[in-house]
Parts: C-alpha cells; structure tokens; sequence
C-alpha cells in the first residue's frame, strides 16, 4: 500500500447510534473533531473529516419495533437529526457515512471473507454474558451480583446469557502484535492514562472474539452464511476504511489512509484501541496514528442518559446563543481527556464574561471608535511606540504559543492563552485612553496608532479562535473589513501588521448579547414544552391497559416535602390499606386544598424513592404548562372504588 503523504490529515468521529436522538455529548464529540479539522486546515494540511451514523444491531432493530418504523425507516429520520445538528453547530465535516450504504457493507463483507479464508474468522459456539445495550458480550471477570446475574459495566444494565452458534475472530493471536505495537507506540492512545489501561488489558490475556449473530436480522450478512449477521463492532469500526474509498476508490483510500486521529468518548476505548488494531492487523492495513479517548460531559455529575432523564438538547442552547458560544463552553470548559459536569450557571458565566465583556465588548468599542473618529478608516499613524510594540510582541508569543497548544490537540489550554491575549488588549486601550485623546486634535496620529493596534490585534483574535468559534470569527474579520475568508491565510503567514491602513472598517454589530440565567431557563423551557408535546403517541394493548390497577383514593393528609418546592407528601386511603405518594404539585395546591379530596390514583406502580421518601403509588393530573391539575370527583364515590 502506498505511502500516506505527510501533508494530510485524516480524523473521525465515532459513527453514532441511530436509536436515539443527538444530545450533548455527541455534539461534544464533533465540535472537537471540527475545530481540530479546521486548525489543521489553516496550517496548510490537506485534511479528510469523517463522521456519521450506526445504523445496524439490535438496538436499532428494538428501538425502531417500538415506534412502529422498520429499522431503515428509523434510521432515515435520525440521520436528518444528526445532519441538522452539524449545520446548526458549523460542523464542516468533508464525508458523512451511513452504515447502509451498500458500499460500505460490500466492505466489510469483502475483509470477513479475507479473515475468515486466512482462518483467522472460524465458526464455533459462544456462550456469555451478553448486553443489549452495548451490544458486547461482558468479559469474564465481571463479577456475579446476589441474584446472579451480570451488570454491563459500561452502561450498568442488566447482562444475559446467550448461547448460539457464531464466528469468532482469533483476537488471542493478536496479543503479542498488539503489545509490540504498544512498545513502539507509546501515544497510540491519549491520554497517557488510557494508554494503560488497553495495556494492562490485554497483557491479561485475550480471548477469541465472537463477531456474528443469529438471533439478529438487521445486520450485515455473513458472505455464504446469510443465517449470521456481522457483528455491529465489527461492522461499524470499518466505517473509517470505507468511508474514505477503501473498495470502490483506491486513490482517495490510499490518499488519507491510516487514520491521524480517530476521537473517541472513553466507554469505546475497548474497541478502538484493541479490537480494531487486531482488526487491521490482520487484514495488513496500516494502523491509524492515533486513537484520542475524551472524557464524559456530566449533569448531576453522572453521564448523559436518556434512561436517567439528564440528557441536554443542544438545539435548545442553539436557538437562543447559536452555535459558538456552545462551542466554546464544551472546549473552554474542560480539557480533552477529562470528565465536565455542565452547569446552566458556569455556561451563562463563561457567556456573559468571557464572550459579552471580555471579546465583545472589545470588539464593539474599538470598532466604534475607529467609525467615530476616523469615519472607518485608519490612513496615518504614530511611529511604533513602547508599549504599541509590547503589543504586537505578545502577539508573537501568543501565536507560539497557540500554534503548540492546537498541534497538541489541548484546545482549552489554547484558549486560554488567547483569552490572555484579549485582556492584555482590554488593558492596552484602558491605559491609553482613546476616548480622551480624541478630544485633542494634536494627538490625532498617536489615537490612529492606538486604534491601528487594537483593531491589528482583534484581527489576529478572530483568526486565532477560527477553528473554535468560526461564525464569530469571521465576523470580527468582516467588521475588519476584510476581503479574503479567514482560510485563505495559513497561520504561519499570520502577521500583525497584515492589517492594512485605510481599510474600510464596517459598523459592528453585538457579537454576544448578555443573558440572565433566570431568562435562559425561563426560555429552555419554553422551547422543551412543543418538543414534548410533539413526541409520538405509542399506543398500547387493551390487555396492557387491563394490567394498570386505578382506584379512588382519598387524601387523608397532606405535607410539604422540605427542601422543595412542588413536591408534596400525601397519605392517600385506597380501600384496602393507607399509603404514602408524593406528588408533584405543590405550586398548585397548598397541603389543605387536598386533604379530604378523593382521586384517581394509580396503585400497583413500582415504588420509587424521592427525596429519601417512598412513593407507593402516583395521583392522576393533567399538565399544562408544566403546572399539574388534578381530577376530583365531584360526587361522592366509595373509597377504593376501581376506575376503569
């Protein structure tokens, strides 16, 4: 295979799964790998950005059975979602795979029929702890629980045993290559510390790797097997030779190949970093550069789940800041590698400081000036002073320093050091005062240099932050009066005095208008209602409707729950026994609007515990506008009384 020229640059995303809708960590994912992307793309690399959608397993084939769409039909309206998401983020990605594109699945069946007539894919019987969720069997030192079973370490679901027949690939040949390749590539895997841990793994000793299924359709089939489908790993992990033209366009393939950087969230490090180099291995492809395991965005400090309840939609963000100031929070916030919690209040802190006070509002003033005491043009300046060259110096260093940051992938640390930048650019104008020289005719060519410098600077900002926040970026530049896109200038080219006098500044707008957090939860809100009402109807069985047990209860008492403000507890006769609900609707009735009331309440629900009280049973309301309104009858019916 030919040699991969050093000028290009290739990076994926993780293909995502198509069983659910995008959420935060996804976009997390991608806005790295775009604005990576886009940085190496200013340094002058030809660079390939792949990402895409997971459109094969059970998973799929489950969740597309429970809203009534065959698996294709699914897939098809999440692909639009994610493909939405991008655009509404500015993700510029050059390809966008689809596991179902008929020539990624030839490829993939075009590599097993290699392995398996190599013999390093054989036939033979599995018997394991399987989990649907993930889609993995569990490894075997996943302990036994009490009643036992296994929990899927990786999304803490419930395991099952599974025997059938399926192909194994010989994954216990491959460790002795694996560790050698290790010892010769010691940042493989980043961070350092993941690097050990696929180490310690598989010095451990590996196992043979079951990579079919007969007891799911929706799948790839095997080549002359078509009983099997292949494993969705599998499957998926060759989106990164088929998505750039491995089988259908040899030089577009042999161009970008191997990989510079697959990102990846750190609950598949397993198998990108182990499975997948077998993989290659095997079939003698090269191995990718570089496998770079991010950490987890959090809410209530554990990982987004739409199971827990804690997913955040980014399209609600979107809609009231846009793309970039999303973008720069997840980059800002934390760095790669490292687990975030996401907060509304560190997200409206970073908005309103960072974004509001520090960048815009520089942007705002200097350009302002510049119209006002120039009419939007700087022709004749001072001769360079001190502190004007102090300046542009720590322009230089800044640069340095941002290039290395970039290259090393610790985007936060870059912004950080831009960020000082902006502030020594704050200080600068605060010190020389341009709003009072203006009042001195004779100072008029030191007040051109000074706003000569500032605007030199805010040009070097926008193109500095190009690759994390572009849409404001090339506003900045735009403003500048600037002809040319950002990317037709490479960032070794990036000089200060590449801002030319007598260039036309255009009036400028507010970049990032502050927001109380109050007003974005209030907003959030508001635009979460319509989605909910939104969702599909799931219609159920008369049967399944026969299974819920509502009765007449009366409300015999009622409490506050301390510490909140909806909930309240209520001890609630049901005919046959007293039981205790809490129930959320507090900031619609007071304790003694209730008590003696009877309702429909629903008795044989699974107890729940909140705030450290347990829920035996759930009062029927209807929600409008998030505000619960609760049935009463109004004729007096025997307590315990069956509603059907």
């Amino acid at each position: 295979m030919a040699k991969r020229s050093e000028k290009t640059f290739y990076i994926t995303t993780p293909i995502y799964y198509v069983n659910d809708i995008p959420h935060i960590g996804h976009a997390y994912t991608t806005i790295i790998a775009d604005t990576i992307s886009r940085f190496k793309k200013l340094t002058g690399y030809d660079v390939f950005f792949l990402t895409g959608t997971d459109e094969h397993g059970q998973k799929v084939e489950k969740a597309a059975k429970e809203k009534g769409l065959t698996p294709i039909e699914l897939a098809d309206q999440m692909v639009v979602r994610y493909k939405d998401l991008w655009k509404a983020l500015n993700i510029a990605n050059d390809s966008f795979i689809r596991t179902t594109q008929s020539f990624h699945e030839k490829g993939v069946q075009k590599i097993f029929q290699k392995l398996k007539d190599k013999g390093d894919i054989y036939k033979g019987i599995y018997k394991g702890w399987y989990c649907d969720s993930t889609e993995h069997f569990l490894a075997e030192d996943v302990p036994l629980e009490e009643g036992g079973y296994k929990i899927c370490p990786e999304c803490n679901t419930k395991a099952f045993i599974v025997s059938e027949e399926c192909y194994f690939f010989k994954l216990s040949a491959y460790q002795k290559p694996l560790l050698d390749f290790y010892g010769k590539n010691p940042a493989f895997v980043r961070p350092q510390s993941r690097m050990n841990e696929v180490i310690s793994f598989v010095k451990q000793e590996l196992k043979d790797l079951s990579i079919t299924r007969t007891t799911v359709e929706w799948g790839i089939p095997v080549p002359d097997d078509s009983k099997h489908t292949i494993y969705v790993w599998f499957d998926a992990l060759h989106n990164y030779l088929t998505g750039i033209g491995y089988d259908w366009d040899l030089s577009h393939f042999q161009k970008y190949w191997p990989a510079t950087v697959h990102l990846i969230g750190k609950d598949i490090l397993r198998f990108h970093a182990i499975f997948w180099p077998a993989f290659l291995l095997a079939s003698d492809f090269p191995l990718p550069q570089t496998v770079f395991g991010h950490g987890w965005w959090l809410k209530d400090k554990t990982k987004m789940s739409k199971s827990k309840g804690n997913v955040l939609d980014p399209h609600i963000i979107l809609k009231t800041f846009g793309a970039d100031p999303l973008r720069y929070f997840l980059l800002r916030e934390i760095p790669i590698g490292l687990d975030g919690n996401f907060s509304h209040e560190g997200f409206i802190h970073r908005v309103n400081s960072d974004l509001a006070n520090d960048l815009g509002n520089l942007v705002q003033r200097t350009l302002t000036m510049i119209q006002s005491f120039f009419n939007g043009k700087i022709e004749e300046t001072d001769k360079e002073g001190k502190e004007d060259k102090k300046l542009r110096l720590e322009f230089e260093t800044t640069k340095k320093k941002t290039l290395k940051l970039y290259e090393d992938y610790a985007i936060n640390k870059a912004l950080e050091e831009i960020w000082s930048y902006i502030n020594s650019v704050n200080k600068y104008l605060a010190v020389n005062e341009p709003w009072k020289l203006s009042k001195d005719k004779s100072k008029r060519k030191k007040l051109g240099r000074i706003l000569y410098q500032a605007a030199a600077a805010l040009r070097t900002i926008a193109f500095f932050l190009f690759p994390v926040m572009p849409e404001s970026s090339e506003k900045i530049w735009n403003f500048l009066g600037e002809e040319k896109p950002i990317g037709e200038e490479s960032f070794r080219e990036l000089k200060f005095e590449n801002l030319k006098l007598g260039q036309i500044i255009k009036k400028p707008e507010p970049l990032f208008p502050r927001i109380a957090l109050k007003d974005f939860l209030k907003e959030e809100e508001t635009r979460a209602a319509p989605a909910r009402k939104e969702e599909k109807m799931e219609y159920i069985s008369f049967d399944e409707f026969k299974k819920m047990d509502l009765r007449v209860g009366e409300i015999l008492n009622a409490e506050k729950v301390e510490g909140t403000t909806k909930l309240l507890k209520l001890e609630v006769d049901i005919g046959v026994e007293k039981r205790t609900m809490v129930a959320g609707v507090a900031d619609v009735y007071s304790p003694e609007d209730l008590t003696g009331k009877k309702v429909t309440v629903i008795v044989n629900l699974k107890p729940a515990v909140i705030r450290g009280i347990e829920s035996q049973g759930m009062l029927l309301a209807a929600e409008i506008d998030d505000k619960a309104t609760i049935s009463f009858f109004d004729k007096d019916v025997p307590t315990g009384a069956k509603v059907r």
